[in-house]
């Protein structure tokens, strides 16, 4: 399911368990945040194209973490450059969030659920990742790349952050 968020903010929710994708399209570059789970792939792949796009046409994969549910569908953005932190992701071809040169993006650090975990904020839009959740959820902190004291305190750094709309993950 799509929806308009702004004029070109997009929410993409699927039918099976996967994270919510975020296309924005800014400065004429298509920019997905996360990607999804395996399992969405032909959803994620027929809602771009009710948006008139094609997986060719994404310029940039912003990964809020490395869990299976955000990053599964990397492969079929070929042309897409690939952010994510350094704590997450070693690989040679995802390029650490540090070096992303959009002016409109505030990137905010928030470990916790991963170690290398971040928000992103554009204009009044939080992309929460599995960082905080709509009715006051969080991110799981029970899994081995998780610290508890971490999340407390990205939570109290993102009470400071005015924003009007939550993107979460989930």
């Amino acid at each position: 399911m799509i929806t308009k968020i702004k004029e070109n903010v997009y929410s993409i929710e699927f039918s099976k368990f996967g994270s919510i994708v975020y296309l924005i399209q800014l400065d004429n570059e298509n920019i997905l945040i996360d990607t999804g789970a395996f399992d969405n792939r032909q959803e994620l792949i027929n809602s771009l194209k009710q948006l008139k796009l094609a997986p060719k046409d994404i310029n940039l994969l912003i990964l809020t973490h490395r869990h299976y549910d955000h990053i599964e569908n990397i492969e079929i953005f070929l042309n897409a450059k690939i952010y994510g932190s350094k704590e997450d992701f070693q690989e040679q071809n995802i390029i650490d969030i540090g070096e992303l040169k959009i002016k409109e993006f505030k990137i905010i650090k928030t470990p916790g659920h991963t170690k290398g975990s971040f928000c992103i904020l554009y204009q009044n839009i939080l992309f929460s990742g599995d960082t905080i959740f709509h009715n006051g959820y969080i991110g799981r902190t029970d899994f081995p790349e998780s610290n508890h004291q971490d999340m407390i305190n990205s939570l109290e750094k993102l009470k400071k952050v005015k924003f009007k709309i939550l993107c979460p993950g989930h």
